[in-house]
């Protein structure tokens, strides 16, 4: 079926539609070069948008991370894949708990849920990819130790997270280099992070459910929150889950 398409610019800034057999898209452009390598490479759809997001987490740390969740519909050509990895309540979580609160927290540690993205890259790989975990990883791990160039967009995100996220542990130090958030044309290194995804690559995702990392996470939860936010036993059990979509036919 072929839906028509008005060539009919309504936007005084010339919007022109990209024609591809395959595209990218995001905020972030070496994000986009990411997946695209991918492609180039023979992986898969689900290979170039794996490499992406891995990217982003990265190039865009402050509106990704691998502490967030994952969420994705895939069409394999036949039939419709849902998957689910939205973050799973820690294990001390409870209505007893947040009793005396009137909502639940925004900020800090009880706010947090179990990560589930990394247990989506594993599993979207694990049914859809082609080429080798690893590679997926290779851009974002060069980033973060060479640097990459800020792009003006996400600069301009980055500083208006400043205010909200500056009081938060860890922030400042990770994230405003020399104080202040990175300028456009600036570079941005973050070789920690670069560490923490070349584990995740080569264990295929285990090193962040189990053992070093989940301890370091649920000491943190306890130094902060001075309480046990029990993540380790979560982040160990966490897994995604397949769904199978809601399809109903659609009528131009």
């Amino acid at each position: 079926m072929t839906t028509p398409f008005s060539w009919n610019n309504p936007y005084a800034w010339p919007r022109k539609p990209l024609l591809a057999a395959n595209a990218v898209s995001t905020s972030q452009p070496l994000a986009a070069q990411a997946g695209l390598q991918m492609l180039a490479a023979g992986g898969s759809a689900v290979d170039a948008i794996l490499a992406t997001a891995i990217t982003l987490s990265l190039v865009e740390p402050v509106s990704n991370g691998i502490g967030s969740d994952a969420y994705a519909i895939v069409w394999d050509g036949r039939r419709l894949h849902g998957l689910n990895a939205s973050g799973r309540s820690p294990a001390a979580w409870s209505s007893d708990f947040f009793a005396g609160l009137k909502s639940m927290p925004v900020r800090g540690w009880n706010s947090v849920s179990v990560p589930g993205c990394v247990s989506a890259w594993t599993e979207l790989h694990a049914r859809f990819g082609k080429l080798p975990f690893e590679k997926l990883f290779e851009r974002a791990i060069e980033y973060g130790r060479k640097g990459f160039l800020v792009s003006p967009t996400i600069a301009g995100q980055w500083a208006k997270q400043v205010p909200e996220l500056k009081s938060q542990p860890g922030f400042a130090q990770y994230f405003l280099p020399d104080g202040r958030p990175p300028r456009p044309g600036e570079r941005f290194k973050f070789p920690a992070h670069a560490d923490v995804l070349e584990k995740i690559s080569s264990s295929r995702g285990e090193a962040f459910y189990r053992g070093e990392f989940a301890e370091k996470l649920e000491a943190h939860a306890k130094i902060v929150m001075n309480t046990a936010n029990q993540l380790s036993y979560q982040l160990a059990g966490s897994r995604s889950s397949s769904t199978p979509g809601v399809v109903s036919k659609w009528h131009p």
